[in-house]
């Protein structure tokens, strides 16, 4: 555990455990680094550093209050100085979940060379119709006003329960990530997602550069990427697509052990 201290000051957590190659676990909006702790020990025996963090305004990071400190920009180089802390010099596998994975591209787009392969799980390419990006920048912006009202008690009990923590909440991970989940500041968390997750430029266009070797994951009960998983699959130059059973967002939690059975069969075929 550590504090990384992003170029503009803004104090990040970090994790890293293991040693061996890097591997660096983006989460989604709204979550934390709590929500890839299934894949820690699993991974860290099959010899790779596993590195976990959260954004600014999520989890343990600092949570700002200027919104000028919010923007792309900011995440693709924070997680790059997480990566210089984790491992100096080394290049890693790179991935995350939902906006994780979106992240993770535009890192990939932005630094090639610091990316060995990619993890894309749940995720997307963003939108290439404005229509569709309008509403999805309303349904975060919803997201944000909720979080500013109530905060975050009892978000991980309702709607939001499994795109947060998944679909079988009384999984021990489940419950630890929805803990994780609750105690965020929640005027941070919407400041992220107002200035950040839902105006996040799209990839689409620029997915034929990411020439890395791309594991393009997704559960077979996750309607809302479904279809996302399948359009990086036919774009992207290297990818190895994969649909584990009975799982839906957080295919990582729900199905942990065939979700890392996954990652590394696909880490040793690379």
């Amino acid at each position: 555990m550590s504090t990384v201290t992003a170029s503009d000051g803004v104090e990040l957590y970090a994790e890293a455990h293991g040693e061996g190659e890097p591997i660096v676990f983006s989460p989604g909006y709204c979550q934390t680094h709590e929500n890839f702790r299934p894949q820690v020990a699993p991974l860290v025996e099959a010899g790779f550093r596993v590195v976990l963090w959260d954004y600014r305004g999520h989890g343990k990071s600092e949570a700002p209050a200027d919104l000028d400190v919010y923007s792309m920009d900011h995440v693709v180089d924070d997680l790059g100085r997480v990566l210089d802390w984790a491992a100096p010099g080394e290049p890693a596998i790179v991935g995350g979940l939902s906006f994780g994975g979106l992240a993770s591209q535009h890192f990939a787009l932005r630094s090639p060379e610091r990316v060995n392969a990619l993890l894309l799980i749940a995720s997307g390419p963003g939108f290439k119709k404005l229509e569709a990006q309008k509403g999805w920048e309303a349904q975060v912006g919803r997201i944000a006003d909720r979080l500013e009202a109530v905060g975050f008690e009892g978000y991980t009990d309702g709607r939001a329960a499994p795109n947060s923590i998944g679909l079988k909440p009384d999984l021990p991970a489940a419950k630890a990530a929805g803990v994780a989940i609750e105690a965020q500041d929640p005027r941070g968390v919407a400041n992220f997602g107002r200035r950040i997750c839902g105006p996040a430029p799209a990839t689409m266009d620029r997915l034929a550069e990411l020439t890395h070797p791309a594991l393009v994951l997704v559960g077979a009960l996750d309607r809302a990427y479904e279809r996302a998983a399948e359009v990086m699959a036919a774009k992207l130059p290297n990818p190895h697509h994969v649909v584990i059973p009975d799982a839906g967002h957080c295919v990582n939690i729900e199905q942990a052990e065939a979700f890392n059975e996954a990652v590394l069969a696909f880490l040793a075929a690379r």
